[in-house]
């Protein structure tokens, strides 16, 4: 018998979601193609779209961090370029089930990063059932979590850091 899957639900606003047990640092990245378009991919966890993101490990930095989980969850190499913002709010609460029973419930800490891609090779991953150049334009076409629609919004506004 194969060992029963994790499964991530993300909830926003959402006065039955569960207390949180923990916080953890992550980062995310907004990559930015030449043409302006947006790297997503779609989680196997939870079935929605997503920039790369992913939690912070002992012994590396934050940009270490993106960069890491932008290869793990894409094929993708990039190069950071900036910081879009801290998100921290406690609107977004994560939690973590394996089979019926809840592993974690996390109120997440994230830095979110810009990024352009210096090389590696698109590629679906055991993180990523799905990997995709997206216009901007046509973000309303996907499922994004709202927490990861903010993140997105911010960085494509270009306005200074956002800090919860």
């Amino acid at each position: 018998m194969s060992p029963k899957k994790t499964r991530r639900i993300d909830y926003w606003q959402d006065p039955k979601a569960p207390s949180p047990t923990t916080r953890k640092p992550s980062a995310s990245v907004l990559v930015r193609d030449d043409q302006g378009r947006i790297l997503l991919l779609k989680r196997i966890d939870n079935d929605l779209w997503t920039i790369p993101t992913g939690s912070l490990k002992k012994g590396e930095t934050i940009t270490e961090c993106g960069v890491r989980e932008c290869r793990e969850e894409t094929g993708l190499d990039i190069e950071i370029l900036g910081l879009i913002g801290v998100f921290t709010t406690p609107d977004h609460i994560i939690e973590y089930r394996k089979g019926s029973k809840t592993t974690e419930v996390r109120q997440p800490v994230n830095i979110c990063l810009s990024a352009r891609p210096i090389g590696g090779e698109l590629t679906t991953t055991r993180e990523a059932a799905e990997v995709r150049w997206v216009d901007p334009t046509a973000l309303s076409d996907y499922d994004i979590h709202p927490a990861l629609q903010r993140r997105i919004n911010h960085g494509l506004a270009n306005n200074p850091p956002h800090v919860d």
